[in-house]
């Protein structure tokens, strides 16, 4: 079959074996006796052609939500109206959670936000989507159903634009920074050039975006396999700039990928890409949204203060941050530094570290007679200076003869 003819499958499939789970089947089982001919939609079918792990399992319908909604709570079935007014909801099933969205097409569109209605056309279903790869769908028998290409773009690893390009970018804003995350997950080569040129022209329209959405779809980018070679190409089409401040370092970025190829930390990524220094820090955690958790991580990262050389003084940032914030900023400096790639030598000292706390506390002061206020945190922090210059070595007992009583 041609894609885009008749609603016939383009190939036919042995159920995959996610589908055949006993919460996934209580789903299916529960729309089907109504009559609501469900598939499997998204990623769940992209990945299971790509032999790719499942994360989460998409199922559509020609129902409306109440109907789905009776079917669904008529087999036992918990259901969550998670976004009933765009014809979805949530079953659980045996502690699972299934979207379940009833077949829309579009009414109106903003770049941000859509306006739909509900229709029983697969293909009108498919058609509102942003690439061919996504608008596959899959019968519970293993029937493929295929309008726009998606089959062959996905062999071929090729990230292509249902229909216009520009359309679909004016339609959701948000599709344009989705067209280089599913490069970097799903593509392989140069990017599609007509959905290159529609991103580029596009690239302004990003300022219209809400921080959440931006720093959703560059954090899942900068999880990707090998990022590089994406962002080196959104760098070039003025398209990271309309995102993040710069200047944005790629060459580092690329360096760190090299150094830690199976650690797909998003922040220490970011922070590869990004200046040093608390403007910068302020800039992109501001802009994206982020998290007291993210903000706080972020900034130690991009502490332009760095990491000494000297073996006492890595131990007392050792004591200062934690082992996990001096073993990034580490392997920060290796990437930035010019020559042969290695991992820092300090790392075996960090592997090594055994945290022990400061020996005294403010109560301990307060019974030696230091009286409660700003002087007895001076004190307190005076005498843990003095302990992390000494290597940590007084004890209790000798830190509390260096006290000097009030009066």
């Amino acid at each position: 079959m041609t894609p885009g003819g008749q609603d016939q499958p383009v190939e036919r499939h042995r159920p995959p074996r996610w589908s055949r789970d006993g919460s996934v089947q209580r789903v299916i089982a529960a729309l089907e006796a109504g009559g609501a001919a469900p598939r499997f939609v998204g990623g769940c079918v992209r990945d299971w052609l790509l032999r790719r792990p499942i994360r989460d399992i998409d199922v559509a319908t020609p129902a409306e939500p109440g109907r789905v909604v009776a079917l669904l709570r008529g087999a036992g079935l918990k259901v969550v109206p998670t976004g009933v007014e765009h014809g979805t909801v949530t079953a659980v099933s045996d502690g699972r959670a299934f979207e379940i969205t009833t077949l829309r097409r579009d009414v109106e569109t903003d770049g941000r936000r859509a306006v739909v209605a509900f229709t029983a056309d697969w293909r009108e279903d498919a058609g509102r989507r942003d690439f061919t790869i996504n608008a596959l769908s899959l019968a519970p028998d293993g029937s493929l159903y295929d309008y726009f290409g998606g089959r062959q773009d996905l062999a071929a690893r090729r990230v292509r634009f249902i229909g216009e390009a520009a359309e679909r970018i004016a339609e959701d804003h948000l599709r344009l920074l989705r067209f280089f995350r599913f490069h970097a997950w799903y593509g392989r080569g140069p990017l599609d050039p007509a959905g290159l040129a529609a991103a580029t022209a596009a690239a302004p329209l990003l300022a219209r975006l809400s921080g959440e959405r931006l720093r959703a779809e560059l954090l899942r980018l900068l999880e990707a396999p090998r990022p590089q070679a994406t962002l080196r190409a959104m760098a070039r089409h003025a398209i990271l700039a309309a995102v993040l401040p710069g200047p944005l370092d790629v060459r580092t970025l690329s360096r760190l990928c090299r150094l830690l190829p199976r650690r797909r930390d998003p922040l220490l990524r970011l922070a590869a890409l990004l200046s040093p220094g608390a403007e910068t820090v302020e800039a992109v955690a501001g802009r994206l949204r982020f998290s007291r958790v993210e903000r706080r991580r972020l900034a130690g990262l991009l502490d332009p203060a760095g990491e000494p050389d000297q073996p006492l003084e890595l131990r007392r940032a050792l004591h200062r941050l934690g082992p996990d914030l001096v073993r990034d900023r580490l392997l920060l400096r290796a990437a930035r530094t010019p020559g042969p790639l290695a991992p820092p030598s300090a790392l075996a000292e960090v592997d090594a570290w055994q945290p022990l706390p400061f020996p005294l506390t403010g109560e301990d002061l307060l019974a030696a007679g230091v009286p409660k206020g700003p002087e007895l945190g001076r004190m307190l922090r005076a005498l843990e200076e003095q302990w992390l210059a000494e290597d940590r070595r007084p004890d209790r007992a000798a830190l509390l003869q260096r006290l000097t009583p009030p009066g």
